[in-house]
C-alpha cells in the first residue's frame, strides 16, 4: 500500500476515534494534511474551533500566519505535513462561544496513537514541534519550549526534531508579538537549513 493510501485509511479509521472523551464534545476529528512524502513534519496542539468546523487543521488565525511565515522561510507551504499532537477541539463555554482548553496529559497520550501512525507512514526528515503540547506529545512530559528551543534533537526512533512556538503564541505576545514573529521566522529558515544540509549529506558517496 502507498504512503498516500495508507494515510487516506488513517483517516478514516480516526474519524470514529473514542480513544478519549474528547470526542463528545468535538463536532468531528481534525486529521493531519499534506503530502505523504513531505520531509517536513509539523506538529501543533489541538484543533481550535474553526478547525473543528472545517475539519482541517491549520485553517484558523495561527495557520494562516504558518503559511505567511513559512513563505518568508522560502519553504513551499504545500510540500509540508501539518498535523496536531491531539486530533479533537478541547473547549470550554463562554457565552455562545467555544473557548480553547488546554489538552492534558492523558488525552496528550490517547492521540498519540495517530501521531505515531502519521509519523511512521509519512517518515519525515525533520519533525518541528510547535508549542509544549507538541513538545510533550514526542519528547516526553517535561518537555519545555524554553529549555529545549534551538537545540538539535532526536525523537526516540531517531528521526530530528526542532521545537519552537506554536504561531498562536505569537498572535498572543500582545507588545512583543513583533519579537515573537521573528523568533519563529529565525526557526523555520533552521529547519530549512537543516533539511539541506541533510538532503547534502545523504547525497554524499560513501568512503
Amino acid at each position: 500500500m502507498t504512503a498516500s493510501r495508507s494515510l487516506a485509511r488513517l483517516r478514516r479509521e480516526a474519524a470514529g476515534c473514542t480513544r478519549c472523551p474528547l470526542y463528545v464534545d468535538a463536532s468531528r476529528t481534525v486529521f493531519g494534511e499534506g503530502p505523504a512524502d513531505a520531509r517536513l513534519f509539523f506538529v501543533g496542539e489541538q484543533p481550535g474551533d474553526q478547525e473543528d468546523l472545517a475539519g482541517r487543521p491549520f485553517v484558523g488565525p495561527a495557520g494562516r500566519l504558518l503559511r505567511e511565515l513559512l513563505v518568508e522561510a522560502g519553504i513551499d507551504a504545500e510540500s509540508v505535513y501539518v498535523t496536531n499532537a491531539v486530533k479533537h477541539f478541547k473547549w470550554r463555554a463562554r457565552g455562545p462561544r467555544r473557548i480553547h482548553d488546554k489538552p492534558n496529559w492523558t488525552e496528550i497520550r490517547a492521540c498519540g496513537h495517530w501521531l505515531g501512525l502519521e509519523l511512521a507512514t509519512v517518515a519525515p526528515s525533520l519533525v518541528v514541534c510547535l508549542g509544549a503540547t507538541a513538545a510533550q506529545a514526542l519528547l516526553g512530559r517535561d518537555a519545555r519550549v524554553g529549555t529545549l528551543r534551538g537545540r538539535r534533537l532526536e525523537l526516540p526512533d531517531g528521526t530530528p526534531a526542532l521545537v519552537t512556538l506554536h504561531p498562536s503564541a505569537v498572535l498572543r505576545a500582545g507588545d512583543g508579538r513583533e519579537e515573537r514573529r521573528r523568533e519563529l521566522l529565525a526557526d523555520f529558515r533552521r529547519a530549512r537549513k537543516a533539511l539541506r544540509v541533510r538532503a547534502r549529506t545523504a547525497r554524499t558517496p560513501g568512503p
